[in-house]
């Protein structure tokens, strides 16, 4: 089934097909004359929540969205050290992963890249397959951001110390192993969630 998530500050948006099997409740939203803005509006302070837009044609529903909300591309990236252990960023009080907005004339892979070596001073040896992309929604002024980020796997040579970059507000930078990630699962953002899944460091999540 081919669906989409958008995430709201902590809420989240699907647009499928088919009603996605999860374990939390959802509230199924009308397309029918939906409005993106109305909607984001509406949420106020209003966290955790499920949402979901069912249509026969979710990709041509995501694409209206889109066009709606001003985008802002970003990129980032899952490291892996040849111990087998993986780069964690903690960031605004919690955990992360290395990102940042791709520059002008950049292609999306060249900004993963970048960030991720100035984000942890490091030298990333193999820039690898895209993981996935994510999409979260903030305000930037009187517009709605609908930020995509591609993620990609890469590699370093070795397990480098990391030189957190303080002025981007990152205070750790961790190598840690899948046995020790019960700290980032419990305090991170969805969309990294979705990476780690990607990355086959998760089990399969429902939606």
């Amino acid at each position: 089934m081919k669906a989409y998530r958008i995430y709201i500050n902590d809420n989240t948006l699907y647009i499928a097909s088919s009603l996605p099997e999860m374990s939390d409740e959802v509230e199924q939203l009308s397309v029918t004359g939906f409005s993106f803005a109305g909607f984001y509006t509406s949420l106020g302070t209003i966290a955790g929540k499920n949402y979901v837009l069912l249509d026969a044609d979710p990709k041509a529903l995501f694409k209206k969205i889109r066009k709606s909300c001003l985008i802002i591309k970003a990129a980032g990236g899952l490291v892996a050290s040849t111990k087998g252990n993986y780069l964690f960023i903690f960031r605004n009080k919690k955990w992360d992963l290395p990102k940042g907005k791709v520059e002008k004339g950049e292609k999306m892979k060249e900004a993963a890249l970048r960030e991720v070596e100035e984000e942890c001073g490091v030298k990333i040896w193999t820039n690898d397959e895209k993981l996935c992309k994510t999409y979260h929604v903030y305000t930037l002024g009187s517009k709605i951001v609908l930020k995509k980020t591609n993620w990609y796997s890469m590699t370093v040579k070795g397990e480098p110390k990391l030189i957190p970059q303080r002025e981007e507000g990152i205070t750790k930078a961790n190598w840690l192993n899948k046995t020790e990630l019960a700290p980032i699962l419990a305090n991170t953002y969805p969309s990294i969630m979705d990476v780690l899944e990607a990355a086959e460091l998760l089990g399969q999540r429902v939606l």
